[in-house]
């Protein structure tokens, strides 16, 4: 066994495992559990054992040869169904929605696993369907494969997270190979639809949306007239992010005015994290945030880049792009160019779940670029 791993462990090298990205990852981590703590300090130490179970969980992933874990794809993606029918029929219910499994002594949220789940599966499945891309069952199979989890998670209601993963499988496909016409017919029926779509869901009676889900985004449109109702909270955030000003109100400042303190905000240590960074640490707190998320999704991407192959190119790309489609609409909602809608700011917001799952994102990328390239492995 002790000769084993040493051939296993013989194939890596020190040289190329990439410090500069986990230095990153550390970074904004550390700012993050800072910025919860001052959001709600009673939230502090569980975001600092978050951060240590996801450090721990990204060192023995980035060991693991992600070659080898993708023989499981199949089991991975049933898995991942059976995780999300039991948040439907056996899930904790918080504010009406129903997200959160219980397992004896630990609360998580499967869809912040499911798109770490669905970064590997397609990394796989598009892997070895590679050149035949332009086949549109292929299309046609990669769709019926993510929409059972689209489903699953929109009814929790998690409308969030559903508009995540939906981006982020169509980010994996574009890489995948899908042509560039195939892409312009697309975006050619798509964009029409959506609006046609849009406009639909802010009709009354409409049978898309929730209720509470349509008010948002009428209360994005019209602010001014839900100003003490649904636009409360990202008219707040905005007022703080804005009062903020250069440099901030002070790190965790006593101000009764402030947005976390006037309970202005409710449960600011999450969705609405970046409005605590922008009021306490002001334009130069949000830059530091953005630039440090920037650069850890082009990090992910050049390490991909470099990949040996094509699941380790997917595995890379999905990463940074879910790190970015996340981080995107976060920072939208809290400064109202998106309506509200939650979701976490990558390694910022409190959530253990979403942290761990994160930086098991970055275990496999940092494994990715560990492989030799003069290692060649049977697949």
């Amino acid at each position: 066994m002790k000769e084993l791993l040493k051939r296993y462990f013989s194939r890596y090298h020190i040289k190329d495992y990439k410090f500069g990205l986990v230095f990153l990852v550390l970074a904004i981590s550390v700012i993050g559990i800072f910025v919860v703590r001052s959001a709600d300090p009673s939230y502090q130490n569980k975001e600092i054992l978050g951060v240590l179970l996801g450090v721990m969980a990204m060192v023995v992933i980035s060991l693991i040869d992600y070659n080898w874990v993708l023989h499981f794809y199949w089991i991975m993606y049933v898995l991942n169904i059976v995780l999300l029918v039991a948040v439907r029929l056996f899930g904790t219910e918080v504010n009406g929605a129903k997200r959160w499994l219980n397992l004896i002594v630990i609360q998580f949220q499967p869809s912040d696993l499911t798109k770490i789940i669905y970064i590997l599966f397609f990394a796989r499945l598009l892997m070895n369907r590679e050149k035949a891309m332009r086949d549109p069952k292929t299309i046609i199979a990669g769709i019926a494969l993510v929409l059972p989890s689209l489903y699953l998670i929109y009814k929790q209601p998690n409308l969030s997270n559903t508009i995540c993963l939906a981006l982020l499988f169509c980010v994996l496909m574009y890489l995948g190979g899908l042509s560039y016409k195939f892409i312009g017919t697309v975006l050619a029926i798509g964009i029409p639809l959506f609006v046609g779509l849009f406009i639909w869901v802010i009709q009354p009676d409409q049978p898309f949306l929730e209720q509470y889900q349509q008010n948002r985004i009428l209360a994005w449109l019209y602010p001014e007239e839900y100003e003490s109702e649904e636009a409360y909270q990202q008219l707040n955030s905005v007022m703080a992010i804005g009062s903020g000003q250069l440099t901030g109100k002070g790190y965790n400042n006593d101000a009764s005015t402030s947005v976390k303190n006037g309970n202005f905000i409710l449960e600011p240590q999450t969705d609405f994290i970046f409005a605590i960074v922008g009021e306490e640490l002001g334009f130069v707190g949000c830059c530091v945030v953005i630039i440090l998320l920037l650069l850890i999704v082009i990090k992910c991407i050049s390490i991909g880049m470099k990949a040996k192959n094509a699941a380790g190119r997917l595995i890379c790309g999905g990463v940074a792009a879910l790190i970015g489609i996340q981080s995107f609409i976060n920072i939208s909602v809290a400064t109202m160019l998106f309506p509200n809608t939650g979701i976490s700011l990558p390694f910022v917001s409190y959530g253990q779940t979403s942290v761990i799952c994160f930086f098991m994102g970055i275990g496999f990328v940092l494994n990715v670029g560990l492989q030799p390239k003069t290692y060649n492995r049977q697949e």
